[in-house]
């Protein structure tokens, strides 16, 4: 009973590592993981997170400031009464100082609301640039993924072409040694076996490059198990005319070019806030404050030292007549300021900063509109690839099926006897070389269909 215990759980133990071990990745999960691991991302939404901060402070600046003050002097030497305004000479004496004062803003130029709009628009800059870092990673982990299933796809045609000149091996050797062929067959057969078995090695190691490669992108340790799924990607369709003008007009809304957008909208900003510096300021201040001071009582001990209180709280606070509390009381003094600043000459700095603003307006319309001409190349080109890709892979695959057809007429005469075997070979490695021109051309045709879709908005997906 303890032994079939002890075997349930290690059972329970070990399916769950089975299960982690023999998890394959979608390209889906690819791109996902890249997004939620990414370094470079994870800096990108750093800044972002600043950007939001930077826009809420730009927001509180239209609240009032607070503070409040208290302090603590003493004076000895000659010193001004604060409570009488007599000059004491030579009398150590104690002020206590406390207030609380408020100021506020009330028109800045419109300075305050336009930094306001700005932050927000550097706010979205940084959201587009990571929303492009993302597009830019998924471009490249789709397209590893691709080269992925490219060599694979290329190393089991290679297997199934070793497999077959195997078995064509064996039978010209039976051949050979009941004298239907010469040993030169038997030679030539397995010389074209030992390149058969080359085609596989270089095929291995151009499938773990590749393996090699996406588990950098996805900053995979390299010695994880890894291992991707393989989608059916049945027979390609025929491909449809695609339109430059609705591929161009459905890409508006890719990060690069929102980017430029957002960047042109805040370098208006930033000339409205340079612009407002040729406005008075308007502000408004408020303050309450109050003050003790012992000299009084210091001046009354030097002159009447027999008349000193007895309460201890006279002595802490002060005489009765003027304590700590009653000057606190009487010396109150509240305060409320309205003031008006205007500008009338500050070494040609606004003028500056205007002429520099609208500079920069300048720039950031021509950085958008050149961002708006770069994307219609690249939607020109990404069409031209498709087509071209297209038409590439139906040619390959046409020639493909007409080498697989030869083949199969030389491998008759060949087994017949009919054909020696160089011809045999040299057919053999023509359709390994058609069909890895097609398993290429497919892989490359689904690729630039991805980016079709990335053009179009959809997500990329197998």
């Amino acid at each position: 009973m303890k032994k079939r215990s002890s075997l349930i759980w290690l059972l329970v133990l070990i399916i769950p590592l089975s299960l982690q071990a023999q998890k394959k990745w979608s390209l889906e999960e690819c791109i996902r993981y890249a997004w939620e691991n990414n370094l470079t991302i994870k800096q990108q939404e750093l800044g972002v997170a600043q950007s939001e901060n930077i826009h809420f402070q730009s927001k509180m600046a239209f609240a009032p400031s607070l503070s409040a003050r208290v302090s603590e002097n003493i004076n000895w030497g000659q010193s001004v009464d604060l409570s009488t305004l007599t000059i004491l000479n030579h009398v150590r004496s104690t002020n206590t100082g406390v207030g609380i004062y408020a100021d506020m803003d009330l028109f800045t130029g419109f300075q305050k609301l336009n930094t306001v709009k700005q932050e927000r628009s550097r706010l979205k800059i940084a959201i587009e640039e990571v929303q492009k870092l993302r597009n830019d990673i998924s471009i490249e982990i789709t397209r590893s993924y691709l080269n992925v299933l490219l060599a694979g796809e290329i190393l089991e045609a290679a297997r199934k072409s070793r497999e077959s000149v195997t078995e064509q091996c064996s039978r010209t050797r039976k051949l050979v040694e009941a004298g239907s062929q010469p040993m030169s067959a038997l030679l030539e057969i397995e010389s074209q076996l030992a390149t058969e078995e080359v085609q596989v090695v270089e095929a291995q190691n151009n499938l773990r490059t590749f393996y090699l490669t996406l588990k950098q992108l996805l900053d995979l340790p390299v010695d994880e198990a890894f291992e991707i799924t393989v989608p059916g990607l049945g027979n390609l369709q025929e491909m449809e005319p695609v339109s430059v003008e609705d591929l161009y007009y459905a890409s508006q809304g890719l990060p690069q070019i929102k980017k430029t957008e957002y960047n042109l909208e805040q370098r208006r900003h930033e000339l409205a806030i340079a612009q407002g510096g040729r406005y008075p300021r308007l502000s408004l201040s408020f303050g309450y404050s109050s003050f003790y001071s012992d000299a009084n009582k210091k001046k009354k001990e030097e002159t009447n030292p027999e008349e000193n209180g007895t309460n201890p709280l006279d002595n802490l606070f002060g005489d009765s007549s003027a304590g700590f509390w009653d000057q606190m009381k009487n010396n109150n003094n509240p305060s409320i300021g309205l003031s008006l600043t205007i500008p009338i000459f500050n070494r040609w700095q606004v003028n500056t900063n205007i002429k520099n603003a609208r500079l920069g307006l300048e720039m950031a319309d021509l950085e958008m509109k050149n961002a708006h001409h770069m994307l219609m190349k690249e939607v020109q080109q990404a069409a031209n690839d498709a087509t071209s890709t297209y038409l590439r892979t139906e040619a390959t695959r046409k020639n493909f099926e007409a080498m697989e057809e030869s083949f199969r007429y030389v491998q008759q005469k060949f087994d017949i006897g009919m054909l020696n075997g160089t011809d045999y070979i040299v057919s053999k490695t023509n359709l390994f070389k058609a069909q890895s021109n097609y398993i290429q051309a497919k892989y490359e045709h689904v690729f630039k269909l991805k980016i079709l879709d990335f053009y179009k908005g959809i997500p990329i997906t197998l």
